[in-house]
């Protein structure tokens, strides 16, 4: 699930951005691990730009993606606000810029600016909710809708095309990548939809949301 940024939060659009003038930016190549899960949590982050994933990940190595990170937005909150170790991971999945944030830096922005900690309190709030939302949607709907659902939180790129891939989807929606590729040849053939390379076209949108209702 893509998490929302600050204007979808019905916050200012810069409420973050004194945490990002703070600090010098930490740029990450595509790949690179940002934090693990059951690390000590001394930070939490703002994304400037770029794309990042949190994951949690089974003993035996399997993974589940819990959000998908777009510019704009804080990630690695929870853990650090209720000081127990992580319990996901954080992986680049564009090249990005971040502003690691820590107490010291909590404590100076809030004082100058108290409507900052209600600010991160409605996001944790939301945060909470978005999760909770998942949860449902994984136990009680069908991997169509699941997909379909997953396809609308996306943001779309300037081209119009929404950034993902089938493993991406499966890994997001707790369902097989084979799962995924018959949905998708599914909704290609109702003209929903076009797949391109590593991205998908939202050619119906307006059926597709039908679909989830």
């Amino acid at each position: 699930m893509e998490a929302l940024s600050a204007p979808e939060l019905g916050l200012p659009s810069d409420i973050w951005h004194s945490f990002a003038a703070a600090r010098s930016v930490i740029r990450c190549p595509e790949g690179y691990l940002i934090y693990l899960q059951q690390t000590e949590a001394n930070c939490f982050y703002y994304l400037k730009s770029g794309k990042v994933k949190s994951f949690i990940q089974s003993e035996k190595g399997n993974e589940r993606v819990l959000n998908v990170y777009q510019g704009g937005c804080l990630f690695g909150e929870a853990s650090f606000f209720d000081e127990l170790p992580r319990v996901s991971s954080a992986v680049a999945l564009t090249p990005c810029e971040i502003v690691p944030i820590d107490r010291e830096m909590v404590r100076t922005e809030i004082a100058k600016d108290p409507e900052l900690a209600m600010a991160l309190l409605k996001y944790l709030a939301r945060t909470v909710r978005i999760m909770s939302s998942q949860v449902d949607d994984m136990a009680f709907r069908p991997a169509d809708w699941r997909v379909a659902r997953y396809l609308l939180s996306l943001t779309p790129d300037a081209d119009g095309a929404v950034s993902c891939t089938q493993d991406e989807i499966a890994d997001s929606i707790s369902a097989s990548r084979v799962t995924v590729s018959r949905v998708l040849r599914d909704f290609t053939e109702r003209g929903w939809l076009t797949t391109g390379y590593r991205c998908v076209y939202l050619t119906d949108k307006d059926e597709l949301e039908n679909f989830c209702r």
